[in-house]
C-alpha cells in the first residue's frame, strides 16, 4: 500500500513518470520504500534543501501502521 501512495506522488512530481519504480521490502531496521527516477529527476524529487523528500517521509510515515518507514531516494543509474 505505501509503495503505491509513494509511486503516485512521485509520479506527479517528475518529468519522466515512466521512469518511477518503487519496491518496499522489511529489513531488519524496519520497512524499506525505495525510489527509482530517471537523473534528471533527482533534483525535483530531493527537493531545495531536502523539503521535498522530507515531506514525502512525513506523508509516508503518517500512512504507516507498524511505525518509522525509511524512505531511500535514488536515481536509475544507482548513484
Amino acid at each position: 500500500m505505501l509503495a503505491d501512495v509513494v509511486e503516485h506522488l512521485v509520479s506527479g512530481i517528475v518529468e519522466h513518470p515512466e521512469d518511477v519504480s518503487v519496491v518496499e521490502r522489511g529489513t531488519r531496521r524496519g520497512p524499506l520504500v525505495q525510489v527509482r527516477v530517471h537523473p534528471d529527476d533527482i533534483g525535483r524529487v530531493i527537493g531545495r534543501a531536502g523539503r521535498t523528500a522530507t515531506a514525502l517521509r512525513t506523508v509516508v510515515n503518517a500512512l504507516s501502521d507498524s511505525g518509522p518507514v525509511r524512505v531511500d531516494i535514488v536515481d536509475l543509474d544507482g548513484r
